[in-house]
């Protein structure tokens, strides 16, 4: 059975950040721990040659990447969060803004990012609203442009879809194509995507609203405060922020400069600079 001692795992995260600046050292031990074991198991290397590798083979670092940041997900996930979306969250924005913009932070292979632009289109506003769409990993962003998915998801998305009641067959969305499920391109007219580093990238625009569902849970507490300066930062007051249902601003520096608007569904409002 592989193993690897917090020593080796920090000369891994020391060696990612000197040679290719993306910065693991505050990530979950736990969490980067379990990846890197499944890295390592893949590609039945020890912790010598894993080093090895990734200061012989610089491409290698994508697919180190790849592994290390894969996220399950899928769309219209929690449908109560997505009807509150809706119902409150969007009219809130659009009280005050006819056009606005929305940041999705870690993005991964993008099904949030489609099920985001499917409810704007129903709501008849995506046409007025600009979506950036990042995420750590280039590879992933390159699937997430595609928004084509396998056809066997597709069961589970559809019964999200219904439970956040939409308002059309789900699958006026898709065509199927080699048991792929391929997503409409004018639904994403308004996504840019980009790679951005939440740990190290810089402040790059102003949102209404910032969502970063269920990435947070993998960096440790001085990491997790980190990031979400940078959102508060990065939100217009008054806009609005979501997080994991397992995440929490409580413990957060910045906790006083927002308030809960949903508990449940962890969707919180900036009221101060």
């Amino acid at each position: 059975m592989l193993d690897i001692d917090i020593a080796d795992l920090k000369r891994i995260s020391e060696l990612i950040y000197q040679k290719y600046n993306y910065d693991f050292r505050n990530y979950a031990m736990s969490s980067f721990k379990r990846r890197v074991l499944r890295i390592m198991e893949l590609k039945k290397l020890s912790v010598d040659a894993l080093l090895k590798k990734l200061v012989d083979q610089p491409s290698f670092i994508n697919e180190f990447l790849d592994e290390l940041t894969v996220n399950v997900t899928e769309m219209f996930r929690d449908p109560s969060f997505w009807r509150i979306m809706r119902e409150e969250i969007i009219p809130a924005i659009m009280l005050n803004h006819k056009q606005f913009k929305i940041w999705h932070a870690g993005c991964s292979s993008g099904e949030e990012v489609v099920s985001m632009c499917i409810m704007l289109k129903e709501m008849g506003i995506l046409h007025d609203v600009t979506l950036i769409a990042t995420d750590l990993d280039v590879n992933i962003l390159d699937k997430a442009k595609l928004a084509t998915y396998p056809i066997k998801n597709m069961e589970l998305n559809e019964k999200n879809y219904i439970r956040f009641q939409g308002t059309r067959s789900f699958k006026d969305y898709y065509r199927e194509e080699n048991g792929n499920a391929v997503f409409n391109k004018d639904l994403l007219m308004n996504v840019s995507f980009r790679r951005h580093d939440l740990v190290t990238g810089d402040i790059f625009n102003k949102f209404d609203l910032v969502l970063c569902r269920n990435v947070m849970i993998y960096f440790n507490q001085a990491l997790q405060n980190e990031v979400l300066k940078k959102f508060h930062e990065s939100l217009f007051k008054y806009g609005y922020l979501a997080i994991g249902s397992k995440e929490s601003l409580i413990w957060c520096d910045y906790a006083n400069r927002f308030i809960v608007v949903n508990n449940e569904e962890k969707i919180y409002k900036k009221i101060k600079d």
